[in-house]
This record gives structure tokens, sequence and C-alpha cells, in this order.
């Protein structure tokens, strides 16, 4: 029996990656994966999808609805949102905040945070360290393959030659991965959607999951899913 996947997306870059480059890689393993823009907001009944936003709430209540509406068992569902400026209301921010020099602790500390919060054994929360971008760290001379300022782009090769992993590139203001890609290569910021999940693919998972071992632990979860 195949395994039917939801993935709350923050944005279009998130969606697009998975129902583009994972759902290929976990349906040979028994998972059907399909991503949707979580909600940042309700009003007057109508949902507004995309980016985590300020509140929590709006979030949560998108998730419990479909765990409500699909209860099969084979109806699973997971997250794929940011660390980076995660709404100050989510569950266990606070005292994630004494972990800021320990990236992997805090996160997990959150994602365990909103598994309670959620409460049902069918839901895998996933908070990306510290956003999408820093996959692309992995191997960034792939994005020359969309932009020709080799310079530019050399000098992306080296901020990631200075991490263990692409995961502990800070999610300061103006250093979080998409910030030092955007001031780098400034027409990114407009085309992330397309052009993100495609420099993903040619890096390959492989090595994403070599380099970003976070990512790799949600990944191998998922995996098993279809077991």
């Amino acid at each position: 029996m195949m395994a039917r996947l939801r993935v709350f997306a923050e944005g279009q870059t998130e969606q697009v990656f998975v129902n583009s480059v994972l759902r290929e890689h976990l349906s040979a393993r028994g998972v059907y994966a399909h991503a949707v823009l979580v909600a940042h907001a309700r009003k007057k009944g109508t949902e507004h999808r995309g980016g985590s936003g300020s509140k929590y709430l709006p979030m949560k209540n998108d998730i419990m609805r479909s765990l409500k509406r699909d209860q099969n068992a084979d109806a699973l569902f997971t997250t794929m949102i940011d660390l980076y400026a995660l709404p100050n209301k989510f569950p266990g921010v606070k005292r994630a905040r004494e972990l800021g020099h320990l990236p992997y602790e805090r996160v997990k500390l959150l994602e365990a945070a909103l598994a309670k919060d959620v409460g049902d054994l069918r839901f895998i929360p996933y908070i990306q360290l510290h956003e999408f971008e820093a996959y692309l760290f992995s191997k960034p001379r792939e994005l020359g393959f969309f932009y020709d300022d080799l310079g530019m782009i050399e000098k992306l090769a080296s901020i990631a030659d200075g991490y263990d992993s692409p995961e502990l590139i800070d999610d300061g203001p103006q250093t979080a991965p998409s910030k030092r890609i955007t001031k780098l290569l400034p027409d990114y910021e407009d085309a992330k959607p397309v052009v993100g999940p495609q420099v993903a693919a040619r890096i390959g998972l492989d090595v994403i999951r070599q380099r970003c071992p976070h990512f790799d632990d949600w990944l191998s979860r998922l995996e098993s899913l279809g077991e």
C-alpha cells in the first residue's frame, strides 16, 4: 500500500521542490508526496497561503483541519518550513532561543514542540535549517547554469567552504542563505521558485543529504513511510 504524504510548504520554492524533485524520489519507495502552501492567515473564511508569516495559529489550524478531513492510516503529513523568521508564538520558541548557538539542538526542540502541539502520530514536523537556500550551498557552482557572473558564484562557493554544513549558515536578516545569494545574484530574488528547485535537482539529493544532515534525517524518515 502506498503512503500518501501531504507536505505543508513554506513557499512556492519548497512546493515546487517537493512536487518536482522529492515526489519522484519518494514514489519509487512507495510514498506519494504532494505539497501545498501552508496557510498563514484566515480572513472571512478565506485562507491565505504561502509563508509562515508572523502568526502560528493559522498554520496549526490548517494542519489540524487536514488531519481531521483525512483520518486514514495511509494519510501522513509533514511540514517544510523555515527556522529563519519563525513566528514568535511558535511552540517552544522561547526555550529554543537559549540554544541559538546550537542550531541542531534548537531545531529538534522546536520540532518536538510542534509535534506535541499537533498531537497526531501521522504528523512528522520538519523545520529547515535555516531555509531552503541552504541546500543550494551544498554545491553553489551549479548556480552557474543560470547565472553567468562566475565571480559572484565563486564568492558563494567560498562562503560554503567556510561551514562544515550549509545548514550551519546563520539566520541573520542579512546573512541567511537566501540573503547571501540575492546580495551577489540579485536576479535570484524573483526567480527563486523556478531556479531554486532546478539548481537543487542539478546538485542532486545525494549531495544535499551528505552536506545537510538534518535534511537527510527527515528524508530518511519519509522514505521509511513506504515500508
